[in-house]
């Protein structure tokens, strides 16, 4: 699809039976799911680093970062490396999602802000809704969905080295 001045292009990715997108900029790539390495004391979402292209990567649990169940691996498992511009930082992660779908264009005027009742996650973290004939499709706010210490700690995590590196420490 080609997009217009008035539509914008989103990868779309499920979580249990869940859509959801973000927006296509800033994903840089879409990997088969990997186990990542561990890092202890992190919170329960960060399931780990993951060594991309030679940067490690610290990879999210996007299931257990919206506070739903964990992410059960599945042959459709995928992780989406995604660069999430923040003040004048880049913070790059990896979201594991249970499946990805499709890049799709929304038009502009179809995306309306999230709705305060009746969601299971904090409307902060919604950018909009986008209605479909049988769904819903949820865009995140990406640079909303993690507060400013999770920022911190996480940019601090995959920041100039990568998985093997870790290994070391």
């Amino acid at each position: 699809m080609v997009a217009t001045s008035t539509e914008a292009q989103y990868v779309t990715f499920g979580l249990g039976d869940e859509c959801f997108a973000v927006p296509v900029a800033v994903v840089r790539e879409i990997l088969d799911h990997q186990d990542a390495f561990r890092i202890p004391h992190g919170p329960d979402y960060l399931l780990g680093l993951r060594d991309v292209r030679g940067q490690g990567v610290p990879v999210i649990d996007l299931r257990l970062r919206l506070g739903m169940s964990a992410t059960a691996k599945t042959p459709h498992t995928r992780i989406l490396v995604i660069d999430i511009p923040i003040a004048e930082k880049v913070l790059t992660l990896g979201l594991v999602a249970d499946r990805v779908f499709e890049v799709t264009s929304f038009k502009h005027q179809a995306i309306e802000s999230a709705p305060d009742i009746g969601v299971r996650w904090s409307s902060e973290y919604i950018a909009g809704v986008v209605r479909r004939e049988s769904d819903f499709v949820v865009i995140i706010d990406l640079a909303k969905l993690f507060s400013s210490s999770d920022k911190v700690s996480l940019m601090g995590v995959g920041v100039g080295r990568s998985a093997s590196e870790f290994a070391a420490v």
